[in-house]
C-alpha cells in the first residue's frame, strides 16, 4: 500500500518506507515456515518501494540541478 501511494501521490517520499516494511514483512513470512501468507504482496511492496525510491532520488537530483542552473544564470546575467 505504501509503495503504491509513493508512486501516485506522495512524490515518492514513502518509497524507502515501503521498501523497508516490505523487506521486513518478507523476512517474517519466510521465517514463519509457511504459517504466514502474503509473500507476493510483500514482494510487490518491496518492488514498488524500490521504484519510489529511485523516483525520489531522481527528483532530488533534478531539483538540485535546477537550483544550481538558476543560480549560475542569475549570477551571469546580473554581473
Amino acid at each position: 500500500m505504501l509503495g503504491l501511494l509513493s508512486l501516485t501521490c506522495c512524490l515518492s517520499i514513502l518509497g524507502p518506507v515501503a521498501y523497508f516494511i516490505g523487506n521486513s514483512s518478507l523476512n517474517r513470512i519466510r521465517a514463519s515456515g509457511g504459517t504466514l501468507g502474503g509473500e507476493g504482496l510483500a514482494k510487490a511492496g518491496r518492488i514498488l518501494g524500490i521504484i519510489g525510491t529511485v523516483f525520489l532520488v531522481l527528483f532530488v537530483i533534478v531539483v538540485i540541478l535546477r537550483v544550481f542552473t538558476t543560480m549560475t544564470t542569475s549570477v551571469s546575467t546580473s554581473g
